[in-house]
């Protein structure tokens, strides 16, 4: 959680700053870039591969396509990610300021417990929703910026969401699934040659997973989204 408190907003600049103009990223943009939070990829590894994707896109004889998702860099950023890799081992890792403070912290967990109250949730959800936002006041009220204690709250907040996406998944007509996953696989499909088996099931899944919070109103409760 190293000074990642800008985490998706730095990527989201870094690529429009490439691309030349802004777009709105898409819910599979967001979606991808939960997965390399997820899997623990620094900003810089992904900074850096956005950059070398477009560096080769920019010596392209012919350009008569906008870059238009940040798949479009997947490969770059795993290249990235695993030559920094490669780059740390034998050195020894150095304590950097999480960026994170108190305040901030609890404002954010109290903003979004009561998102959640006010939430349009079905029934089956309710009970879950509500046991959410007073785990939130309550982790609010008792905020520790410590290393340690940040990563033991972000555990929390994660399976917080996990439980809440569980019954929101329970709760959601097949009809509405099947459209929602028929989405993301035109999403993903111009991206698929581009990412491994594992990444694009991954993918999906987050994919899933943000769109029905959307639907529902339900915050991003990670600290990441600060």
């Amino acid at each position: 959680m190293d000074n990642y408190v800008n985490y998706f907003t730095e990527i989201e600049e870094h690529f429009q700053r490439r691309r030349g103009t802004i777009l709105l990223l898409s819910t599979l943009d967001w979606a991808l870039i939960e997965t390399w939070k997820d899997a623990g990829i620094p900003l810089e590894a992904v900074l850096r591969g956005i950059d070398s994707a477009f560096d080769h896109y920019d010596k392209r004889p012919s350009k008569t396509r906008k870059v238009n998702s940040i798949a479009y860099c997947s490969q770059e950023v795993l290249a990235a990610a695993e030559q920094m890799k490669e780059a740390a081992v034998g050195t020894v890792p150095q304590q950097r300021d999480t960026g994170f403070n108190a305040a901030d912290i609890a404002s954010f967990l109290k903003r979004n417990a009561d998102l959640i109250k006010g939430a349009k949730l079905p029934d089956t959800a309710r009970q879950v929703a509500n046991e959410a936002a007073r785990s939130l006041h309550d982790l609010a009220a008792g905020v520790d910026v410590g290393r340690g204690k940040l990563e033991d709250l972000e555990r929390r907040l994660t399976v917080m969401e996990e439980k809440l996406f569980a019954v929101l998944l329970a709760g959601t007509p097949d009809e509405k699934l099947v459209e929602i996953r028929g989405q993301a696989d035109r999403e993903i499909a111009p991206y698929r040659s581009k990412m491994a088996g594992p990444q694009i099931e991954q993918l999906h899944r987050q994919y899933v997973h943000k769109a029905l919070l959307e639907r529902h109103g339900i915050p991003r409760l990670s600290l990441f989204y600060m």
